[in-house]
């Protein structure tokens, strides 16, 4: 029985991103059958990792990860119909307004920006931000540690995570290598599909005319959708050396250990 005297399994939870780590802990939760989530997101969310990101379904209308559907709305009526399906609606609010009127359990920030882009400690009876930009004690109540390393899924009970290196995990001895970057502005095309097979020197594709070179060979675990108008620098994918198809469409250990960290620090909080 939870804390307020509400079942666990009727907890809501508002998780305000729907990418990569999102999605991860989406999926845990949703398996733990706390699976009262709504999802929030841009108008036009930029994912990576596609086939493990719910927020494809604001382009495609639903997304399935691991078994678990996610299901676009309109508004805020529409997700009780939802939950009895046993799907994940995702509504677009980049701005959260749907926390001023609707009064969730659980409030979750997992944009990963870096920086606080407004979340407060007062949201939700337990406020939860992952990786650096929140402050334990603070603006949240708690603190997920998002890098890699010894302290990976940490719950932060006061202070910050680790401030970030910008530079990506190590994959089979490859940091910054398996990342594919716009060397310009302008116009993305890509030449290649997530899970293909790629090869060192070659052109996966081009922004504004100019080449996107892999610089290690592998499978193209993730890529941004085609035909987009991007900045300079932009993440537009990740080559894994390890080549397994499976870890195209599977949620990634880094997503799974955050996703576990957010349903203990959920059920520290309500299951007493």
């Amino acid at each position: 029985m939870a804390l307020n005297n509400k079942p666990l399994s009727q907890l809501t939870l508002c998780i305000k991103g729907a990418g990569e780590m999102a999605s991860g802990v989406a999926c845990r939760l949703h398996a733990a059958n706390l699976s009262r989530i709504l999802m929030l997101e841009t108008q036009n969310p930029l994912a990576v990792r596609r086939k493990v990101s719910f927020c494809e379904a604001v382009h495609d209308s639903r997304q399935s990860v691991e078994g678990i559907v996610a299901c676009k709305i309109t508004s805020p009526e529409q997700m009780q119909s939802v939950w009895l399906k046993n799907e994940i609606p995702i509504l677009v609010d980049p701005e959260g307004d749907i926390l001023e009127t609707y009064p969730f359990d659980v409030l979750i920030d997992a944009i990963l920006a870096k920086q606080n882009l407004g979340t407060r400690i007062d949201a939700a009876p337990l406020v939860i931000g992952l990786g650096p930009g929140f402050e334990a004690g603070s603006d949240v109540h708690k603190v997920i540690e998002t890098q890699r390393g010894h302290n990976l899924g940490r719950i932060i009970d006061k202070g910050e995570a680790e401030k970030n290196t910008g530079i990506p995990g190590n994959i089979g001895g490859f940091t910054s290598q398996r990342v594919l970057r716009a060397p310009v502005a302008g116009r993305f095309k890509s030449f290649k599909s997530i899970g293909d097979l790629v090869i060192k020197g070659d052109c996966l594709a081009t922004v504004n005319g100019q080449p996107v070179v892999a610089e290690i060979s592998g499978m193209l675990r993730g890529l941004i959708r085609g035909n987009l108008e991007v900045p300079e620098g932009l993440k537009l994918g990740d080559i894994d050396p390890r080549g397994k198809i499976d870890y195209c469409s599977t949620i990634s250990e880094k997503a799974r250990a955050i996703g576990g960290a957010v349903l203990e620090a959920v059920l520290a909080h309500y299951n007493v």
